[in-house]
Order: structure tokens, then sequence, then C-alpha cells
């Protein structure tokens, strides 16, 4: 697939009021190809919004390259990169109405009234807003306001859409559904979206690939499935999703591996990589709380955790379980409403099995 975007060991650091400096860019690399999906994904400073302003114009890079469909981007200013972004705050002019603000940039740049008008029509079909012409933003909800925000950044047809955060001000509801009508309208245009977020949901939703980042630097990168399954150390497996982590030494190598942890546990782990497993060696591993199991089945009936129930705690189609397990670790076990027989059985202070596959656990790598 074509490369859209190259970005080339970007460093950028700001000062602080103290004078001091704090690194948002930390010899960042990626790649963005034609038509995809891509979500920067992490905590607040982790560098993401940098890397998002960086890639606009809007934010100088300290060195590094950024080139965007072939061009490079030094001192190109945001007005001639064919990129255009919207806003955590939408920033739309509250004194016009809809057909106005979307078709602000078609007047800017002179076009000829009939095809502005065509153009404007177009797009607000595409966004589900044919018949709101006339409103001013105050008229709108705000899912129609952002609605507004991505019809006028897509009406200049920019090769790349940069969105920082756009669905951070709408309901739970209303979030869930502008993720998959963004999904949709992205692949109706056919173009790259850039999408800054921190909510894991809306990354494993819509994404192509996953960029995680965390202290300036890519942490990880992958597909939704890739990253939640296979994360490649703690922090991706604890920011995506919940993991239990299991600190040890490698007791025993064969083809299942052995592990003592340090909370009296032996655990086993079953596809791994032998050339990078030393005996003794210290290790950690995680487990999703979706794979401890409260039935075994013939892959999990030797493989067990025995652990005391401390609380049950209902989540609607789930129950979260949290046992104690030695030297007073908290595990967390996540069982379907399906299975609430077995829930039922579940009481607090009593003692419980909690079944796993060798093959759930993750070796992770050092942070």
């Amino acid at each position: 697939m074509p490369k859209l975007v190259q970005i080339i060991s970007a460093n950028k650091r700001f000062k602080t009021p103290e004078g001091d400096s704090v690194t948002a860019l930390d010899d960042v690399s990626l790649e963005v190809n034609t038509k995809e999906f891509i979500t920067l994904l992490g905590p607040s400073g982790c560098g993401k919004t940098t890397l998002l302003r960086s890639i606009s114009g809007f934010e100088e890079l300290d060195s590094g390259e950024i080139i965007i469909d072939s061009q490079e981007m030094k001192n190109v200013p945001s007005y001639k990169r064919p990129v255009n972004t919207v806003f955590q705050s939408y920033a739309l002019f509250p004194h016009i109405n809809v057909e106005n603000n979307i078709g602000y940039g078609l007047d800017v740049t002179g076009c000829p009234k009939k095809e502005r008008n065509q153009r404007v029509k177009e797009t607000l079909q595409l966004v589900g807003l044919l018949g709101y012409e006339n409103r001013k933003p105050i008229q709108l909800s705000g899912g129609e306001q952002q609605r507004v925000a991505l019809a006028r950044a897509i009406i200049n047809r920019p090769k790349i859409l940069l969105l920082d955060e756009p669905l951070s001000a709408l309901d739970r509801k209303l979030r869930q559904s502008m993720q998959l009508e963004l999904k949709n309208i992205q692949n109706k245009l056919g173009i790259a979206f850039i999408f800054v977020t921190h909510d894991q949901e809306e990354a494993l939703t819509m994404s192509d690939k996953v960029i995680v980042m965390n202290h300036g630097k890519i942490v990880q990168i992958g597909t939704p499935i890739e990253i939640y399954d296979n994360p490649m150390n703690e922090f991706t497996a604890q920011f995506i999703g919940e993991s239990n982590f299991f600190t040890g030494k490698i007791d025993i190598i064969e083809d299942i591996l052995t592990i003592k942890t340090t909370c009296s546990n032996t655990f086993y782990l079953r596809n791994f990589d032998q050339s990078k497993i030393v005996k003794e060696k210290k290790i950690t591993v995680s487990i999703r709380p979706e794979e401890l199991l409260l039935e075994s089945d013939q892959f999990t009936e030797k493989y067990f955790i025995e652990c005391n129930v401390k609380q049950i705690v209902f989540l609607g189609t789930d129950f979260k379980i949290l046992c104690e397990i030695g030297n007073n670790k908290i595990i967390h076990s996540v069982i379907r409403d399906t299975h609430r027989n077995n829930i039922d059985k579940c009481k607090v202070g009593s003692k419980i099995k909690l079944y796993y596959n060798p093959s759930s656990f993750r070796i992770l790598k050092d942070d």
C-alpha cells in the first residue's frame, strides 16, 4: 500500500514556566498508508497531540522529518499542507448557519458558487445533516455540532484528516454511535484518518492500526486485535483493557514453561519462544480477566489458580470477581452473565478455582 505519511525520528521538547524542559516526542518514527485509519492512543501528556499538531504544521519539530505524499514538510505552513483538522472544541462560527460554516473553506479559496453549493450539499448528505442548513450551532446537539465540524474539515478534500479527540465532549451512547459513523464516513471518503484519543474503546472500534504512545515514545504498533491479544509490555497490557500481572522466576523449560511466582503460585505457559527463555530468569507474565474461568474443559482442567473471593461486582453483561491469592495479591476474573449459575455458587469469603489455558499467558518485555 502506498505510504502517504512518513515520520522519521521526530523529536520535540517544550520549555516549562520553571525554566526546565519536557520531552513531547522522543525519536518517533511511523508510516501511514493511503486510506488507512490510524489511532494515536495513550494517556494525557504522552505526545499524541504534539505529533498530530506536527503533522498539521501547527508545531515545528526540533529534529526529524515529516513527509506527506512524497513532499518534505519542513517550513511548509499549515494552510499549504494537504491536511485538515477536526478539533476537540469543534471551533464552529456561532453567528453563521450550518451551510456557511461548512462552506467557509470553499468561500475563502474562491470556489465558484455553483460548485460550492453542490459540494456543501454532498457533504451535508454524507454526514447526515441535510435539512439542517439554516440552523445555527447553538441550535444543534453535541453530536450534530461534531458532524458540522467534520463536514467543514472534509469539504476541501484533504488527503489526510486529523482528529484531535473530537468525541470527548459527547455522552457515552452518542460517542459509541459516532465511532461507527466516523469509520463509515472514512470508508466512503477513501482518505487517511489520523485520530487522537486516550479512550481504548475508540481505538479498538475504529482503527486499522493503533499506535500506543507513552512518555513521547511509541511503545507498540499493531492492529486492534494484535494490540489486545499480544501486548508487548506491561504498559500496553494495562492501558488496553485489563490484565493480571505475575512476576516470578523460570523454573522448568519444556514444551510447557513452569514459572514460580512471588505470590506463591506456580503457572504454566505454552506457545513461547524458547530461544529467549533462560532458567532462573526473572519474568513478568499477564493474563486477561476474561481468560480466568470458573469451569474447566479439556484444555484447562489441570491448570488453575486457587483463591479466596473478596468481592463480586455486577457490570451489566458481565460479573467481575475479585480474588485474593498468595502475599495478599488481588486478581480479577470477568465472567459473562450467561454463566450466572456458576457465579451464584461464588460467595464472598469462599475458596474457588480459576481455570486457565496455558496458551492464554503472555510474556512481557520490560517497559
